[in-house]
């Protein structure tokens, strides 16, 4: 067996050396600045399309309002959030909890079946970066080529006027997604109002908006794709969620190795070549420098960047589409087709309960959140004709978008109930509290403790039961 040549040992080193670092990182440490080149082809058409619908939901959000609450709202100081025009409270908190847990194991489950399909079509870092931020870049810089020649040239007036251009509409961008995050904090009407105060009258509003400005500014003119590369978590659990069997965007090696250049005439079969050029296009275009051909990797955010230039390539050499794809490991070396494997069945079975629980909660949600308490530290009282009586503390979460005057019952007992002063008028949104006895015959006690109801209505309507405990003497 023929030993292999210097060069063959090292072209394999060098092939394999990107497992020891990231793209973005030189042997010294020090950062390597991209240059991606600009996209185009059907992937890159559609994952616009999503994109510049995902940022028109996003900056409509907080001007649409449902029966007159916002779309939107996450008012962390005042604890209000609204979603979908319905008004959240903290009372509401295991919703969230909920929520959080399905919309995670929602997450992994499309990482297991799509790998990061999320990153590359709906992550809001890849949203902005590459379909604003760059978008600018191209337009006032040029393609991946020019910006390298910029960069590399003395200062002048084209340099000073582009750099400069560049990165006062990157401010500008920058300030505008803060005011719009603000709008889903505050509200928009709020929002106006602190805008039109001034710094003055709002300074820490004033210094929270500049130095979140500065942050997304400095995300996306400096961090860029470290941002996905060495910050975001969900790239390193990938090594975790992923097999052979799952979704990503692959290189076909089966098809595509040999690698070799093309030239006129040649018949590649015959010299042992695959279908790759080894021109480099979907190297070019990647927004985290990474090869393609060297198989899945924690940089790739599935973007389909590569697909696209790859395509392209093969149009152009007549040969057939789909030598980068998406396709999982399975697909490509075994040529097995896609299957639905167990633990997919698993996420997918805890998903849908989950999503049933989350559903069945939040139509089981009420309008009006009753907590009624004996008052602490008073025993029962005893009044001249016999009776006897406890007092009970109300309080009441409005979360609808209308006064409601609310009446107390005394339900399935015989007895009164005596607010302490006026009926309750329960504002819109608002908590309301008071106060009421209860006037009970010791003949309908049977114990120290006895369970009654009361009921709470509303112009008529019941709306909620609470069960509470009423204290007598001992019988």
């Amino acid at each position: 067996m023929q030993e292999p040549t210097i060069t063959e040992i090292y072209d394999e080193q060098e092939e394999e050396s990107y497992r020891d670092h990231i793209s973005t990182v030189d042997e010294s440490g020090k950062r390597v600045w991209l240059y991606p080149k600009k996209p185009k082809g059907r992937f890159t058409n559609y994952r616009q399309l999503v994109s510049y619908l995902l940022l028109g939901i996003l900056f409509a959000g907080p001007f649409i309002k449902i029966g007159g609450q916002p779309l939107l709202k996450f008012d962390i100081i005042d604890r209000e959030f609204v979603i979908f025009g319905q008004v959240f409270w903290p009372q509401d908190f295991h919703l969230a909890v909920i929520g959080m847990i399905t919309t995670i194991v929602f997450i992994i489950l499309f990482a297991v079946v799509y790998g990061r399909i999320f990153c590359g079509w709906i992550c809001p870092q890849t949203i902005f970066m590459e379909h604003v931020f760059r978008q600018v870049e191209f337009l006032i810089e040029g393609d991946y080529m020019k910006q390298k020649k910029l960069d590399k040239q003395e200062w002048n007036t084209e340099k000073v006027v582009k750099k400069t251009s560049k990165h006062v509409i990157f401010v500008l961008i920058s300030a505008f997604i803060m005011h719009t995050f603000v709008a889903y904090i505050v509200g928009v009407d709020d929002l106006w109002s602190m805008i039109g105060n001034g710094p003055a009258e709002e300074p820490l509003a004033f210094v929270a908006i500049v130095v979140f400005t500065g942050l997304f500014y400095g995300v996306f003119s400096k961090m860029r794709e470290q941002v996905c590369t060495t910050i975001c978590p969900y790239g390193r659990l990938q090594g975790v969620l992923l097999d052979k069997q799952s979704i990503v965007v692959a290189y076909d090696h089966v098809r595509g190795e040999s690698r070799g250049k093309i030239r006129k005439g040649e018949d590649r079969v015959e010299k042992g070549l695959g279908d790759c050029i080894d021109c480099h296009q979907c190297v070019y275009v990647c927004p985290t420098g990474i090869d393609i051909r060297n198989g899945t990797q924690l940089e790739c955010v599935n973007c389909t960047a590569c697909i696209d230039a790859c395509d392209s390539i093969m149009d152009k050499i007549g040969k057939p589409r789909g030598l980068v794809r998406y396709a999982s490991e399975d697909n490509i070396a075994e040529n097995k087709p896609s299957r639905f494997t167990a633990r997919m069945k698993a996420y997918t079975t805890v998903l849908f309960i989950l999503i049933g629980v989350l559903v069945t909660l939040l139509y089981l949600r009420s309008d009006v959140e009753t907590t009624i308490l004996r008052t602490p530290g008073m025993m029962y009282q005893e009044r001249e004709d016999g009776t006897i009586t406890n007092l009970y503390q109300l309080k009441m979460v409005n979360k609808t978008a209308e006064d409601m005057p609310i009446e107390l019952k005394l339900e399935g007992i015989d007895g009164k109930l005596e607010m302490v002063g006026d009926n309750l008028m329960l504002k819109k949104q608002d908590l309301g509290e008071g106060a009421f006895f209860i006037v009970l015959d010791p003949s309908s006690l049977t114990k120290m403790s006895t369970d009654i109801k009361i009921g709470v209505y509303s112009k008529g309507e019941q709306i909620e039961t609470v069960k509470t405990r009423f204290l007598g003497p001992a019988i």
